[in-house]
């Protein structure tokens, strides 16, 4: 099929001006050539969701396409990344996905980039109109998120943005037969950390719990995954999808549950934590990728008004769909004004369970996190592991005793008051408070920001 046949529908919608058009739309060629020929798209995953999305963007006309996917295909895959074929196992989904599309799709110029999101330098970025997430991760959501609010940029003067650097995000995720889409424009709409608390917290584990007091099969799963890995393999990246490195995970996992009394570290389970499964249902990310898709052609062509600016879908009961107005939280930590997390917890807890608590809340959800007091000393390293030896060992004490500890050592009775402890960064306990307060910073390599929160000791 030539091209002009295969995009005549589409010439047809951007040809045309209709009732349902945007106020700013013009409709004219120009609208199709400048999605074929200057609108950049960067679509981020080249899994279930991901091939969905290439397919229909390629479709849609658009012809400058970037892919990033860092993994490689495994047969598992292959049941519903239509794109992959079983020769491709073990080849990068990116680059199979990317020649896949050119193949069928001769004027769409799809380049593959092999690579980490995090990694890639911020004029990457800044090249594309739009960007597209087909990503299954929270962790990756949130960076991606904050990653393109920081790109604004804002008039010395006046302080207005320039709408130059704004990149529009448009966000797909599923779930089963649950899924969701979204508009994000950084600076104007509800971004993703404004609506954290719509999904569950991912069940992930402190690295001071799976180092010192394993409870769960899964604690030990993770410890023989970020602690011995790195150790014994010595820089050797770990793939979930290659079987000898998950078998070599489970031997270690089971030898530890072993030690600790633990039962139930099965081969089975083992492949289900390190790489996070989350089932997956081709339908539910055909339909989630074709509204996203849509949003896009949307928003490079003002041909009707973008969404406003969630859409859920819901495939588990019927067939059911609802799109409403996410609301900017004026105090999210991306794109408001951040205020501290407040936290409480029992004063003889120890730190473990703090850490604990601070990965369970639905807005933190920090994995590793590392703590320190709010003048800047340090009270609990997860990184590197030279500072984590020489931290660790408050993991294992109580808050009360490290609350007391703080001020004995800054020369302060226990029930100095707050203002006899200020610094330049404000005070670090509330002493004099019924219950105390112990003010933190958080930082975590898996949240875009440093956050500030007061513990309760109840």
């Amino acid at each position: 099929m030539g091209d002009a046949a295969r995009f005549a529908d589409v010439e047809l919608l951007l040809r045309r001006a209709g009732p349902l058009a945007h106020a700013a739309f013009e409709a004219g060629p120009e609208n199709g050539a400048f999605i074929a020929s200057q609108c950049r798209v960067l679509v981020i995953g080249a899994g279930g969701l991901g091939c969905e999305l290439l397919k229909d963007l390629a479709l849609s006309g658009f012809a400058r396409i970037d892919i990033v996917d860092m993994d490689v295909i495994d047969v598992s895959n292959l049941n519903r990344q239509f794109l992959f074929r079983a020769h491709d196992v073990g080849r990068s989904k990116a680059e199979v996905a990317a020649a896949f599309v050119r193949a069928r799709v001769p004027r769409c110029n799809v380049t593959a980039h092999n690579a980490d999101i995090t990694q890639l330098p911020a004029d990457f970025y800044r090249q594309f109109n739009l960007v597209v997430s087909g990503l299954d991760s929270i962790d990756a959501r949130r960076w991606l998120n904050a990653f393109l609010f920081s790109l604004l940029e804002r008039d010395a003067t006046s302080g207005e943005i320039d709408p130059a650097s704004i990149i529009p995000l448009v966000d797909g995720g599923t779930e089963g037969f649950l899924g969701q889409a979204r508009v994000i424009i950084p600076g104007f709409l509800a971004c993703f950390e404004c609506t954290l608390d719509l999904f569950p917290p991912q069940r992930n584990f402190p690295l001071c719990t799976i180092a010192n007091t394993p409870r769960l099969p899964e604690h030990c799963i993770e410890y023989a995954h970020v602690v011995l890995w790195p150790d014994v393999r010595h820089g050797e990246r770990f793939d979930a999808d290659d079987p000898a490195h998950v078998q070599w995970v489970f031997e270690r996992a089971l030898a530890r549950a072993t030690q600790y009394g633990i039962q139930n570290v099965t081969l089975r389970l083992t492949q289900g934590v390190v790489k996070n499964v989350i089932p997956a249902v081709a339908s539910t990310n055909a339909v989630i990728a074709a509204v996203c898709a849509h949003e896009c052609l949307k928003l490079a062509s003002y041909l009707a008004p973008s969404m406003n600016n969630y859409m859920m879908y819901n495939g588990e009961a019927g067939v059911y769909s609802y799109t409403y107005q996410n609301q900017r939280r004026p105090d999210c930590a991306v794109c408001g004004v951040p205020v501290p997390r407040r936290l409480g917890i029992s004063a003889g807890s120890t730190l473990n369970e703090l850490l604990d608590l601070i990965a369970a809340d639905a807005e933190l959800r920090a994995r590793s996190p590392s703590l320190r007091w709010i003048s800047g000393h340090a009270l609990y390293y997860s990184a590197p592991p030279a500072l984590h030896v020489q931290t660790s060992a408050n993991a294992e004490r109580s808050l009360i005793d490290l609350f007391r500890a703080w001020h004995m050592q800054n020369g302060l009775a226990p029930d100095a008051r707050d203002a006899a402890n200020e610094s330049e960064n404000g005070p670090v306990v509330d002493a004099q408070r019924s219950p105390p307060v112990m003010k933190l910073s958080v930082a975590d390599p898996h949240l875009p920001h440093v956050r500030e929160v007061h513990v309760e000791l109840l």
